[in-house]
């Protein structure tokens, strides 16, 4: 709004006005205007100066200017994804601190689970980036849980996990056809035959994803080397550690392909060897 003492009428202009945005004024004493301004994301991150200078009619004062800055950031998105199988991109990070893991993103939401820093085996507990949420209350990441039932999620706060790692790779175990395939950027660079769970004790299916590699077994059932997934039996949780279902070697190559073991993926061992050569731990698992 502009006023100027003695003027019969006022006009307001602008210079400057970015594309995208309108102006209205109306002329009078004093006269208003007024900008109208959504910036577009081609528009971020540049900066603007707006110009408005009001002139009185007949001019019996100055003209006067006002200058304005108008620096267009880049708005955080609320939501965001980590990790999308339609991008071949995974992030996965490390348990730094106890956490509970909630069903929402909120510490009201009700726990459905707790992350310890360790795995049963020892390892550095880590968990799979599903995705992220900004709220009020800080940054709330959804991760897969290595719980029962198998397939949950939970919202844990940010600031309990490590930096991200990123993956390009991605396991899968078929059923049907008895195979594991590993894939990098979506395309398959890995495949065998593998055992999986009789009806008795079947493997779960799911989204999951590796835990952690081992190695050095004097029992050679596991053969040289076994990782571990966050999948576990639905029948057999009196197993060491709740039943987790691992991948692992086998001293019975013959057995294979098949449904014959407890629920375990078992490969020939020098399938796992060559694996272990490609599989990062952090990769997401599908069973199907």
């Amino acid at each position: 709004m502009a006023r100027t003492s003695g003027a019969a009428a006022v006009t307001i202009d602008a210079a400057g006005v970015p594309v995208g945005a309108t102006f209205r004024t109306t002329p009078g004493n004093p006269a208003t205007a007024g900008l109208n301004w959504t910036p577009s994301s081609r528009q971020a991150g540049r900066s603007f100066v707006l110009t408005f200078t009001a002139q009185p009619d007949p001019p019996s004062a100055p003209a006067g200017t006002r200058r304005l800055l108008v620096e267009v950031v880049r708005a955080l998105a609320r939501s965001f994804a980590l990790s999308t199988h339609d991008r071949a991109t995974y992030r996965y990070a490390f348990v730094m601190r106890r956490a509970v893991a909630r069903a929402g993103p909120s510490r009201r939401a009700a726990p459905v689970a707790t992350l310890a820093l360790l795995t049963p085996e020892g390892t550095t507990n880590l968990v799979l980036a599903l995705e992220g949420r900004r709220t009020r209350s800080g940054v709330w990441i959804r991760v897969r849980l290595p719980v029962l039932p198998n397939n949950r999620t939970g919202w844990v706060q940010r600031r309990a996990l490590s930096d991200w790692k990123v993956l390009r790779t991605r396991l899968v175990v078929d059923h049907r056809t008895l195979t594991l395939t590993l894939y990098r950027a979506g395309r398959p660079v890995y495949s065998a035959n593998v055992g999986v769970g009789s009806p008795r004790w079947p493997t779960p299916r799911g989204e999951f994803y590796v835990r952690n590699m081992l190695y050095g077994f004097d029992d050679p059932f596991y053969g040289p080397i076994a990782y571990g997934t966050s999948a576990r039996s639905p029948v057999l949780t009196d197993w060491p550690g709740g039943g987790f279902i691992g991948i692992h070697g086998t001293d019975r190559p013959g057995i294979l392909p098949g449904r014959v073991s407890h629920g375990c993926i078992r490969m020939k061992n020098g399938d796992i060897v060559r694996l272990a050569r490609l599989l990062p731990v952090g990769t997401p698992l599908t069973i199907r």
